[in-house]
């Protein structure tokens, strides 16, 4: 049986309505005082990865909602969307299989939007990673965005 629990995080949504959703849920690990490490890579919610650790309140009906960051982990989360109209015809696994040789797992998602949430390690060599979803998107294989990103990723230049 897995400890692991639910932290919901509420979703800044812009104009348009993006992200799709008003909030997010991330398994986590209980830590005991409210603290929680996350266990999974977010699809939408900003300024958290894997491995990071929150503080997490529960509401009225037992729901725990994310209060604020209480450790950095060093994960950085990339999303990656794969152009349809580009090299990889909007293939999710395609994008996946580009990571797979620097050690980086990622999670496609169909709907409602086509994309891959890469999580990647400290481990990992940054500036490779850095430099291929930057050929990528100069390519027209995919655009991305850093959804938690490190010192570390940011002193690259």
């Amino acid at each position: 049986m897995s400890d692991t629990v639910k932290v919901r995080f509420v979703l800044d949504r812009d104009g348009s309505g993006w992200p799709p959703a008003e909030s997010e849920g991330l398994w986590a690990q209980p830590l005991g005082s409210e603290r929680f490490r996350l266990d999974n890579t977010p699809w939408f919610v900003r300024g958290v990865a894997a491995d990071d650790v929150v503080e997490a309140k529960p509401d009225d009906a037992g729901v725990l909602w994310f209060v604020r960051l209480a450790e950095r982990g060093e994960r950085v989360v990339v999303r990656v969307i794969p152009r349809p109209d580009g090299p990889l015809n909007g293939d999710r696994q395609a994008v996946v299989d580009a990571f797979t040789p620097f050690g980086i797992s990622g999670e496609g998602m169909a709907t409602p939007v086509n994309m891959v949430a890469l999580d990647i390690g400290p481990e990992a060599p940054l500036a490779s990673v850095k430099d291929l979803l930057e050929r990528g998107e100069a390519d027209g294989r995919w655009n991305y965005e850093e959804g938690c990103v490190t010192e570390r990723w940011l002193s690259l230049a």
